[in-house]
């Protein structure tokens, strides 16, 4: 059977998807739950298998872009990249906010975007109601006005254009390049980059927690290849063509552009697909990619027999997965992306926003897991302020005078 250029571009991401939601469910490769595990019992494992793919992902991108594989610059301006994650309009606030919003949101929806299809593909029907809501959140921000009503007005008069310091991107090259007065920031971005990821890895391997469990390291290594993977489909020989092809479409594809794994503006694509005439619209690589993952990870629960549904325990179960969907939804966009859209494949662009919305996101999620925890200690005599200060006390955010709670 032969394939046109989309065809194959389409297929390879939702192959590689497949394997990286199969693993995903195998080793519980879980951004939320890697922060709860260091917050709330000191393991730091899982958090390292996070931080291992975004290692393997910087150290592939750069050897690809040195031999030639991928432009060097990967696509830094205008459409040819998506999102433009190394763009030189840098708005520290959505990144800043979105992954607030996302991290909150994630905790309270039991799972980042790439766990939910990971939970949908193992029986898990609370996920499948959060992805509906998230997509909900993600079409609103990217299909509507809202953002531009609820957000830009006051957002926009705080970026930095880097491009009137003469700076072309936000790359962490190009920024300490055009800090130092130099034009070419090429050879800064490798040394830059090849010293981060073995600054990563380093800091990775060198604990029992990670290197103590083989899970770790299989889960953190496929999904920072797959990550690679989808780069080399969409920004290589391959998907140089796939983009020149899509510019003689009367209708390409949303989002032709070199790109990799993000799992939340897939879903507000599909909410705009599932609203529109759908024989007129062709699928996104991110709606395969998402349900590449769900499927791979369908196919391993029901291998290894772990298959199960599950539904809401409570009311307020389903509120707050519900409400933790719409902020991931609404997070996601306004960050540019999620745990994997901006934590592996925005980090591997060495993109400064990229690695503030990783910890804008970290920070969300472990605040959220220490106020529930005191309030659910102190039920009503704990109020969120009280809970909230002493939280930011346990993360080592504020002085340990000012604790309001005792832990247990």
């Amino acid at each position: 059977m032969d394939l046109n250029i989309f065809q194959q571009v389409l297929l390879y991401g939702f192959l590689i998807a497949v394997v990286m939601g199969a693993v995903a469910n195998k080793t519980n490769f879980c951004t939320m739950g890697a922060v709860s595990d260091w917050v709330n019992m000191g393991d730091s494992g899982r958090f390292r298998a996070w931080v291992f793919a975004m290692a393997l992902a910087i150290a592939g991108v750069l050897l690809m872009q040195a031999g030639g594989i991928l432009d060097a610059r990967l696509a830094v301006s205008g459409d040819a990249a998506f999102p433009p994650y190394r763009t030189s309009v840098f708005a520290w606030p959505r990144y800043l906010l979105g992954g607030l919003l996302f991290g909150i949101g994630m905790t309270l929806a039991s799972g980042c975007g790439n766990k939910t299809l990971v939970r949908i593909g193992g029986g898990n029907l609370k996920s499948l109601v959060v992805l509906l809501v998230m997509g909900f959140g993600a079409y609103l921000m990217m299909f509507t006005s809202f953002m531009g009503q609820v957000f830009l007005p006051w957002m926009q008069p705080l970026f930095v254009d880097l491009g009137q310091f003469g700076i072309s991107s936000q790359g962490l090259g190009d920024l300490i390049g055009g800090a130092l007065g130099r034009e070419d920031s090429l050879g800064l971005r490798y040394l830059i980059g090849g010293l981060l990821a073995l600054g990563l890895l380093a800091w990775t391997l060198r604990s029992t927690d990670f290197r103590g469990r083989l899970d770790n390291l299989l889960g953190g290594g496929v999904m920072g290849l797959g990550v690679l993977g989808a780069w080399y489909v969409t920004a290589g020989p391959l998907g140089r063509s796939w983009m020149e092809e899509a510019e003689f479409l009367d209708e390409p594809p949303l989002h032709v552009a070199a790109q990799s794994y993000t799992f939340v503006s897939p879903s507000g694509d599909l909410y705009n697909w599932l609203l529109s005439d759908l024989a007129g619209h062709l699928v996104s690589f991110g709606m395969l990619a998402a349900l590449g993952v769900a499927v791979g990870s369908f196919l391993y629960a029901v291998l290894s027999r772990s298959f199960r549904i599950e539904w809401f325990s409570s009311l307020k179960d389903f509120a707050n997965h519900v409400i933790g969907g719409l902020l991931m939804g609404i997070g996601g966009v306004l960050a540019m992306g999620c745990t994997v859209g901006q934590g592996i494949t925005g980090a591997s662009t060495l993109a400064l926003g990229s690695f503030m919305a990783f910890g804008a996101i970290a920070l969300g999620s472990a605040l959220t897991m220490k106020i529930q925890y005191y309030k659910l200690l102190y039920e009503a005599e704990a109020s969120f302020g009280a809970a909230l200060v002493t939280a930011l006390v346990d993360l080592h955010l504020l002085p340990k005078g000012l604790r309001r709670l005792e832990a247990m």
